[in-house]
């Protein structure tokens, strides 16, 4: 990892993800997101509604990586129990917060807020609110760790919220190259020597299949404009070379 690189890892929390019940969308925007911010997302892991893989995970990731978000488990049901084991993460007590209750109001009236509703208003001592347009009940932040929604819209508005205040890196720039009537096997070996010859760079083939067949990209990508033009010009000459070979 280049020095000064600001990374993340997002961590997914819900049985219904790992069951397939609800299928996520959340993960995909993240990862465009946080690129377009020059955060580099490092990794995803996906974690049922379980108190010790939550907190083991919360705890592994946010000392690894300089920001964890997670998405999922702030609801109002017995399930939702997420603002609990960031808690226990931190080690820090939880109780309803005076701030995520007037922000609950301005959706309901107080005589609607029952038990269960006011479990939305938990929130760990020493977080921040990360405020919430849709549905008004809050996510938080603690440390490095920022706690989201895992409805997709309701997400989606948080992290907007949540933007202004992360710590943004360079900006990660992409070379995308045709490799069309190539098959992966006939330049996989130049291209692991190029690749080599990058370390700074990621450089992959992504292969897809349409009804007129197989189509191949490269795709380079990395922070160093020169290296990464360079590259792309290698790449291009080798698949050149391999064509005007099979003509």
């Amino acid at each position: 990892m280049a020095e000064g690189t600001i990374t993340a890892a997002l961590l997914v929390i819900g049985d219904e993800i790992l069951s397939g019940r609800t299928k996520d969308k959340n993960i995909g925007y993240v990862a465009e997101y946080l690129t377009n911010l020059g955060i580099d997302l490092r990794e995803v892991r996906v974690v049922p509604d379980v108190e010790e893989e939550i907190v083991g995970a919360v705890n592994a990731l946010r000392s690894r990586y300089t920001y964890l978000f997670t998405t999922g488990g702030i609801g109002p049901t017995h399930d939702d129990i997420t603002a609990d084991c960031v808690a226990k993460a931190f080690g820090v007590p939880i109780d309803v917060d005076p701030r995520a209750v007037e922000m609950l109001l301005q959706r309901m009236r107080r005589e609607d807020l029952n038990e269960a509703r006011l479990r939305m208003a938990r929130i760990p001592h020493g977080a921040e609110l990360v405020e919430n347009p849709i549905s008004r009940a809050p996510g938080f932040r603690i440390g490095n760790v920022i706690v989201m929604a895992g409805v997709p819209a309701i997400m989606q508005a948080m992290l907007d919220n949540v933007a202004p205040g992360l710590v943004k890196g360079e900006p990660v720039l992409s070379e995308t190259i045709e490799a069309a009537g190539l098959p992966e096997g006939l330049y996989a070996a130049g291209l692991g020597e190029i690749a080599k010859a990058y370390p700074g760079l990621s450089i992959g083939s992504y292969p897809s299949y349409s009804p007129s067949g197989f189509t191949n990209q490269i795709v380079a990508r990395g922070r160093d404009r020169a290296a990464l033009a360079e590259a792309a010009a290698r790449i291009r000459a080798m698949l050149d070379g391999l064509r005007a070979g099979q003509s």
